[in-house]
């Protein structure tokens, strides 16, 4: 029997809440369930394992980031200026999301060392979407310099993020100008 849309809504929202404020390892899935007002028979119903509930949870971030970014690229027309949407998209998300510290995805990264498959599996994949995405709107400025300005980027990308860690009101102001120094460079 499947889970029922609200439900899985009202789960998933306690799970990222939970585990990307205070930390997977921290968050017990008792607290998630009671956080959700649902029932552990409910959770495995949909999900195996703590870890699978993480990876849906990721999943799901995963997707409205897209969505997030795919917004603020699509508000310019210019092409450094829809490169550096990137962080106006991390701006947006952060206004939006106060679930996490810093980044979801580093923040589980962080947590295991050996992260199990469908956790890796979304890892990864935000890993290469980031990258792959960044070197596309990097490919008319640089040409065939763009791969390699989109793992600078990703660096830059995930530096931005981390800096939260550090200072909590941390903004993107400085991540732009590298970005730009990077792209006038290449």
């Amino acid at each position: 029997m499947a889970m029922r849309a609200g439900t899985e809504q009202k789960l998933l929202d306690a799970a990222e809440e939970l585990f990307f404020a205070h930390g997977i390892a921290a968050t017990s899935v008792d607290a998630v369930l009671e956080h959700a007002g649902v029932s552990s028979a409910t959770l495995y119903r949909g999900y195996a394992s703590k870890e699978a509930l993480v990876a849906a949870t990721l999943t799901r971030r995963h997707r409205d980031w897209q969505d997030t970014w795919t917004a603020a690229v699509e508000r310019w027309t210019d092409p450094l200026d829809r490169l550096l949407a990137v962080f106006d998209a991390l701006d947006d998300f952060r206004a939006r999301s106060a679930a996490s510290r810093w980044c979801a995805f580093l923040g589980t990264a962080s947590e295991y060392a050996d992260a199990p498959a469908e956790i890796r599996v979304v890892l990864d994949a935000e890993t290469d979407g980031l990258r792959t995405r960044l070197s596309a709107l990097a490919e008319p400025l640089v040409g065939p310099a763009a791969a390699v300005v989109g793992e600078q980027l990703t660096l830059v990308v995930s530096g931005a993020l981390a800096m939260r860690l550090r200072d909590p009101g941390h903004d993107t102001a400085v991540a732009r100008s590298v970005a730009r120094l990077l792209v006038a460079a290449a």
